[in-house]
This record gives structure tokens, sequence and C-alpha cells, in this order.
């Protein structure tokens, strides 16, 4: 097993395309968007054999609070490792990152890996990785809503790597069916993975592979919360268009001078412009991302930036017009751009980030059943203990996007949480700072 610089994009974006998770932050372009901002991405890869096991992209950030190591949802490892392995390999690229890491003058290494938070890559053992620590501050969003556009959903395969799942064969009727039934008689209840749209899916734990199913426009809209369907309706009537950029490069000053607005509205520290400019620049012009804009009476009154890398479709960024509040604009929106992820027979529509939720009831309803890790969803979710109708603003950040996300459906996918690996006594200091910051955000 050998660690090494990488070299090659190809090489790279193909092994990261072949995995159950596959996050365009990792990206071999996602990296020359942080190198357009200054911040230089270090690239490592893992061989066994010749054969790329796993891959890391961390970035090297200048920032005032502290020099350090950021890793965006990496390192990112082949699934079907053992469990001894995984560790081997993570082990090995924690120890060649202090290495970079100190070579660079940095206090410290800052890890979020998308990880599932119940089995982090099927690790049983030696996890959390040693010398880290939890993170003050989260990195990246922990709490994803995600909206599977297949059934089976392709990310609640993703709990058990060490065979993949794929549905039986069509049921027959009488005494055939009784007799088929039996010989695939599940020996445990239900899992997450054995759930999708309308109740349980009979599956084996064996074959090449899983045969996906689309789901169609109409079973997304049934899974919504009915003000979600009526708001997009009203859109409609109300004359709202959503259309995709055709110029992104010249309108994403539409999306900025909408998101400067969103950010003295909110008080949240944001992207730089140059930025949204160098992301919306460099995957645009490999068709992986779009910049949509939802117009009322020929004013822009929403848009986002959303990326749609190796089948998985990510609402990255979005704004609004306060001034436009009233007008549904934004749902309309967001459902154009599911319509359009299903066109592109994407598995995945990501919304990213949402308050920490609980579960209030067993009692639910949504599109994939039980979410990830046991979880429900629906009706019986809350937000930091209320009812998902009624989230408290006051008391989590994300409690009125959370609002939003969850009225089109889907299921929560809960993350490990970010870690850090101090380097040197600095570290603290950054830690301090960023104590008194979260406390002051009301995370």
């Amino acid at each position: 097993m050998t660690i090494q610089e990488a070299k090659n994009q190809q090489e790279w974006d193909s092994f990261l395309a072949q995995g159950p998770f596959r996050p365009f932050l990792q990206s071999w372009t996602m990296g020359e968007v942080y190198r357009d901002t200054n911040q230089e991405p270090i690239r490592l890869e893992v061989r066994d054999e010749g054969r790329i096991v796993a891959i890391c992209q961390a970035i090297l950030v200048p920032a005032k609070r502290g020099r350090h190591l950021m890793i965006p949802y990496g390192p990112v490892i082949n699934f079907q490792l053992s469990t001894f392995n995984f560790q081997l390999t993570l082990d090995s690229l924690i120890q060649e990152l202090t290495k970079i890491a100190r070579a660079h003058q940095c206090s410290f290494i800052r890890m979020s890996p998308f990880l599932p938070a119940v089995a982090p890559q099927g690790a049983k053992e030696g996890w959390p990785p040693t010398g880290s620590k939890p993170s003050p501050l989260h990195l990246l969003a922990e709490y994803l809503w995600y909206l599977p556009l297949v059934q089976p959903d392709p990310w609640s395969f993703s709990f058990d790597f060490t065979s993949i799942p794929r549905p039986l064969p069509p049921r027959e009727e009488g005494e055939n069916a009784t007799r088929q039934s039996n010989n695939h008689k599940h020996t445990h209840s239900p899992s997450p993975v054995e759930r999708g749209l309308g109740g349980e899916v009979e599956l084996q734990k064996e074959g090449p592979g899983v045969r996906s199913i689309p789901h169609t426009e109409e079973e997304l809209l049934m899974a919504m919360r009915k003000t979600t369907r009526n708001l997009i309706r009203r859109a409609e009537r109300d004359g709202v268009t959503v259309e995709a950029s055709r110029d992104p490069n010249r309108e994403i000053e539409h999306f900025i001078a909408l998101h400067e607005e969103t950010r003295q509205r909110h008080g949240f520290t944001p992207y730089t412009n140059t930025f949204f400019r160098s992301q919306v620049r460099r995957f645009a012009e490999r068709g992986e991302c779009t910049l949509y804009l939802a117009r009322f009476q020929g004013e822009v009154a929403a848009a986002s930036i959303h990326m749609h890398v190796f089948g998985e479709t990510s609402y990255h960024h979005g704004a609004s017009t306060h001034r436009l509040s009233k007008i549904p604009a934004s749902y309309l929106l967001q459902w154009t751009a599911i319509r359009d992820a299903l066109k592109r027979g994407d598995h995945v529509y990501n919304f990213w980030g949402i308050a920490p939720m609980q579960q209030e009831s067993s009692e639910g309803a949504g599109l994939a059943g039980p979410a990830p890790g046991g979880h429900n969803i629906g009706k019986g979710w809350s937000v930091e203990g209320k009812p998902l109708g009624l989230p408290s603003t006051n008391r989590h950040p994300f409690a009125g996007v959370t609002l939003f996300k969850t009225g089109f459906g889907g299921s929560l996918l809960p993350l490990t949480h970010c870690m850090d690996f101090p380097l040197s006594a600095r570290y603290y200091l950054t830690r301090a700072f960023e104590l008194v910051r979260k406390w002051k955000r009301g995370f």
C-alpha cells in the first residue's frame, strides 16, 4: 500500500464516481475552485497493487484564527475494504497529512468525512481516529436532508458495506408465491435499506448490483407536505417563472446581489464572491452546475446554485429577496431543479444541511420511509423538541430552512461530527475562539 500525490484527474474522479457517496467537494474540479480563492489543494491517493483504494483532497487554509488543513467531506475510502484495511488506510492518510501540515506550519487538521454517523464506513473499531478531538464547530452540514430519486434508496444501501442488496424477482401468484416468500424469508426486522415508497421491499444480500427504478414526478409530489405542494402550484398561478441560466458566468451577479441581501438579513459568514464565480465557471463549463433564476413580474425573486456531479444533485447555495417574501418563488425553483435531476437520471437530490432533529413518534410520512440509521421521517419529526410545523427560529439557526427543505419529502442522513487533530498549542487558542463563536451563533 502506497500513498502519493495524485496527478491524474480522470483516475481521481473515476474513483470518486464509483462509491456509494460521491461528495463533489472532493472532486478534482472543486480543488481548482479553492485554488482560485488562494487556498491550495493537496491531493493524496492510496494505491494497493496499483489500484486506487482511497483519495483525500485537503485544502491549505491560511485563516487568521489558525492556519490549518481542511478536509471537506473526505477522505473517500473504498467501501469494500475490510474494517482492518479501512482503519489501516485512514491511519496512513492521517500520518501523511500530519507531515504535510507540519511542513506548512499548520496548527491543526480539520476533517469532516462524509460518513454515516451510525457506522462510519462500516468501521466497528478504531473510531474515532486516534489523536482526534471533536471540533467546536461543524465545517460542513452534518444533518443532511435528501430526496432519493430512485427506488430502492441508494444512500440507505450504504449502511451495509459487506454486500450490496438488490430486489428479489417479481412475486408469483398462488402456491409458488408462498414457496418463493419462504425461500427468501427475513430473519430480522426490515431495516431502512429494505423500505421504499409504499412500504417494505424484500431484498436479497447477494448478486452483482442494484436494479434501481426511478421515481415519477407524481410520486415525488404525493410524498411532499401538502403545504409545499400548494405553494408550488400557487407560484405557478401567480406567474413565477424559473429558468436555468444560459449565461451563468454573467448572471451569477443576480445571485451574488441576492446572497448579499440574504447575508445581511440573517447575519451569517458567507463564501466570497470569488468563490461563487469560480465554482459556477469551473463546473458549468463541464456541464456539472446550473444557476437557477426565479422571476416574478420580471424581477429575480430567488436564485440558486445547484451542482450535479457523479449522479448526485446538490442544492449548494440559495438566496432570495425579502421584498418578495410572500411570493413562493423558492418552492417552484426547487421543484424545477428536482424535475431536472429526474430527467438527467440522477439518483439523489441533496438538500444539504438542516437543524438536528428529534423523533416525536413512530408515525411518519415521506418518500423513503424510515431514514438511515433507523430514524423516522415526516410527521413524527421535531426540530429542537418542537414539531416540524412549528420550528423555533430563535433556538437553532437552521430551524426555518429545515421546515422548507423537509416539506419536499425525503430522508435524514446524519454524518459523523467534524474532528480536529491538534498539532501545536496554537490550536487551543483557535478552539477557545470557536467555542465562543458557536455560543453566539446559537448552535
